[in-house]
């Protein structure tokens, strides 16, 4: 089957992956559609975002056994389209459901954030081996804020690079210390408004506000900075650190080019340990 598929693979895939560049994500006119009963949807769950995945989530109401080969996701937001980290061939019983791993490419920020999916579908299905060319729905929209985001955060660049450089523990009803590093690049300006909690972390003992306010202002002459976010547990109940998949990744409120708007910055995977360990222990279950 695995042939099969990668022969129809190769006959279509490179016309339909073309079909979606230039701004548009066009079915190649020799693809096929899918079969009567199958249909795909893109779906993130909170687990896909930090590694920047998505889902094609492949639904099966045919009464028989579907193949799908290595998917592709065409979108003109893309740079270029999203495939499966792993080259491999999926089956889906009928009246099935099965999550079909993408990896998301980096965001084309000469376009606009609104725009249209394509799922490209290598399967067979009884006798029919094809490639469907069809329009990918998103069950939560979330394509057209990850591109305002990613490409709000490449502007930023330009003028300041943002990163969590350290971390200090602290004792169980005592804020610890998260630094956040501010270093301009001088070649243009920008704002940092403040830092909002997470679904984990919050800033300072007793606090309320969402958002730490930081009010930094980065201009072309400014001088490196750091800032020492005084951080506690937002919740201590041990799932949410045993199933956390978003709790160190902050986002920040900027102003680029006179445009308010917000980034997201993650920890870094050493980082995130330590302040899950640490707050594991200052719940009182951690080891």
């Amino acid at each position: 089957m695995r042939r099969r598929l990668r022969a129809a693979l190769s006959l279509l895939l490179a016309a339909a992956v073309l079909a979606g560049c230039g701004g548009e994500a066009r079915p190649a006119p020799s693809a096929t559609v899918l079969p009567d009963g199958v249909s795909v949807r893109l779906v993130q769950l909170r687990s896909d975002v930090a590694d920047r995945q998505a889902q094609v989530q492949v639904r099966n109401d045919s009464d028989d056994e579907l193949f799908v080969g290595d998917v592709r996701v065409v979108d003109p937001r893309f740079a270029r389209p999203a495939s499966r980290p792993r080259e491999r061939d999926t089956a889906v019983q009928p009246g099935g459901t099965v999550d079909i791993r993408v990896q998301l490419p980096p965001m084309d920020c000469a376009t606009p954030d609104a725009g249209e999916s394509s799922a490209i579908v290598p399967f067979a299905l009884g006798e029919a081996i094809s490639v469907a060319v069809v329009p990918l729905p998103e069950a939560v929209p979330f394509l057209a804020d990850l591109h305002e985001r990613e490409c709000r955060a490449e502007a930023l660049a330009d003028a300041v690079v943002l990163g969590f450089s350290d971390f200090t523990p602290s004792s169980p009803g005592a804020p610890a210390d998260l630094v956040l590093d501010i270093q301009p690049t001088g070649d243009a300006a920008a704002r940092i408004e403040g830092i909002r909690t997470t679904n984990l972390l919050t800033f300072g003992v007793g606090a309320a506000a969402e958002t730490f306010p930081l009010g930094v202002d980065v201009g072309t002459d400014s001088a490196p900075t750091t800032v020492r976010l005084p951080l506690v547990p937002l919740r201590c109940d041990a799932h949410a650190v045993q199933e956390d998949k978003r709790g160190t990744i902050f986002t920040l409120d900027v102003v680029v080019d006179g445009e308010p708007g917000e980034i997201e910055l993650a920890a870094s995977a050493e980082l995130r340990g330590r302040i899950l360990t640490w707050v594991a222990q200052w719940c009182g279950f951690g080891g």
